[in-house]
């Protein structure tokens, strides 16, 4: 039986993943800052909370990873934690760098010092390239336009030096947007789909969001943490680009989700300067070619029914 340590295990890829995983026979260990405190929710959601073992770790402090991996002795670990909100980033950049490029640092050095032969996986973003004219692939130059983004391209970049200079066996998903009805309700989507159900059932709110015009590729997160685990079970340590290839915009998006109800957007949604990011990505958009080629992945789902599925698991 094959461990696997997943760090941000309480989070959206985090809980589908330990779901794929316990139902392929690994044992699962969890890692959460405060495990005591808590909630797990979407762990409960799936059925899974307590298959489990959960273990209070801070990945910013090094003593407190490395003792983790000496008990545990993971075969695999999954690094999904850190601060994960773009918005948020801008208002507090310290605390995002630290979360994101410490915390893979301090995993990576815990690594090293055991000389263990533990497989690392480091949950990369698509806001490392920033806008992009083409659709990006694991060759396209960074450019970030977050602080998210800078930290996010530091760990990507932490994780290539240790494979090359210590010969470690760690890997980056770039991943481009990903969806499920567990996202919390700050990042847009699910925002978008839970306000639009209020109103469906009769509320007299109105959705306020930002830039309507900017394009995200939307892809659906079981399929997604798929393609993690195919990352990390190739022999030869890659990096890849995990995307749709399709490129959808705000306003399309809220227009499915609220057609998809019986509605019309525009008598219910309010876009608002103050919502504007200081800098953001007005089109992202990836190329999954990589991964197809060499790891057998691709999506399926696509937008309307990612939108129908968080919908379906709202009414």
């Amino acid at each position: 039986m094959k461990t696997a340590l997943i760090f941000g295990v309480s989070g959206q890829d985090g809980s589908y993943l330990s779901k794929l995983l316990l139902e392929r026979g690994y044992r699962v260990v969890g890692a959460s800052r405060d495990a005591q405190l808590n909630s797990f929710g979407g762990l409960k959601l799936l059925g899974i909370r307590d298959k489990l073992e959960l273990r209070s770790v801070s990945l910013g402090d090094f003593r407190s990873v490395l003792e983790c991996l000496k008990q545990v002795k993971p075969d695999e670990i999954y690094n999904f934690s850190g601060q994960s909100s773009v918005g948020l980033s801008f208002e507090q950049p310290r605390e995002t760098f630290d979360s994101i490029f410490v915390g893979t640092l301090n995993l990576l050095e815990a690594i090293r010092f055991l000389d263990a032969p533990i497989k690392l996986y480091n949950s990369c973003s698509s806001e490392c390239f920033g806008d992009v004219q083409t659709a990006a692939t694991e060759s396209t130059p960074f450019h970030p336009k977050s602080p998210y983004g800078v930290a996010k391209a530091a760990a990507y970049w932490a994780v290539v030096n240790y494979r090359e200079g210590y010969g470690i066996h760690g890997c980056s998903g770039i991943l481009f947007n990903h969806e499920s009805s567990l996202r919390p309700e700050r990042f847009v989507t699910q925002k978008i789909v839970k306000t639009a159900c209020r109103i469906a059932k009769g509320s007299k709110e109105k959705l306020t969001v930002g830039n309507l015009n900017i394009e995200r590729d939307w892809g659906w997160a079981p399929e997604f943490v798929e393609g993690i685990y195919r990352i990390l079970q190739h022999d030869k340590p890659e990096d890849f680009v995990l995307a749709t290839g399709r490129s959808s915009s705000l306003e399309q998006f809220i227009e499915k989700t609220f057609s998809t109800l019986g509605l019309q957007w525009k008598d219910h949604v309010v876009s608002d300067e103050k919502l504007y990011r200081p800098a953001d990505i007005r089109r992202s958009a990836g190329n999954p070619s990589k991964a197809e080629k060499i790891l057998g992945w691709k999506t399926e789902v696509d937008l309307s029914q990612i939108i129908e599925r968080m919908i379906h698991s709202r009414l």
